[in-house]
């Protein structure tokens, strides 16, 4: 289980390395994507809170990267952050999340990012529920959900 100090060394030193890696010119990205999701994956943007269902969404099933298909996060570890984006305490695999410190803005955070094709999906923090105390606070157009149990 990922820990908040597991989540800053990979942001400081170097990431875990993923299965594989998925490399695209931005006007092949550009011809999969709507511009909305092109706009949040590909340019580090964030949707409007509470514009997605998604995050009102609790049934079994897996989220993957809309970019690549990588599976990302079991709904099992989403839970209601109140936030107005999809949160989940943990990623289905330690090497599915890339991290990187981001100091945009004035505030000091960890930009997640799909550690297969770098598509921006969303920051994490140390205040979510026990027992990891992780929150990855995802951007819903960055995700697909894959299969129901």
């Amino acid at each position: 289980m990922l820990k908040w100090r597991d989540v800053l060394q990979f942001a400081r030193t170097s990431n875990p390395i993923p299965e594989r890696k998925v490399v695209k010119t931005p006007d092949e990205w550009r011809s999969e994507l709507t511009p909305e999701q092109y706009h949040v994956t590909r340019q580090h943007g964030t949707e409007r809170p509470f514009s997605s269902e998604m995050c009102s969404l609790f049934e079994p099933g897996l989220y993957a990267c809309v970019c690549c298909g990588t599976l990302l996060f079991d709904a099992s570890q989403k839970f209601e952050s109140g936030t107005g984006w999809p949160s989940f305490t943990q990623p289905i695999k330690d090497n599915v999340i890339a991290y990187h410190e981001d100091n945009s803005y004035g505030m000091q955070r960890v930009e997640t990012l799909c550690n297969t094709c770098d598509a921006h999906l969303g920051h994490v923090f140390p205040d979510g529920p026990a027992p990891s105390g992780l929150r990855y606070c995802m951007n819903a157009v960055a995700l697909e959900k894959v299969q129901g149990s």
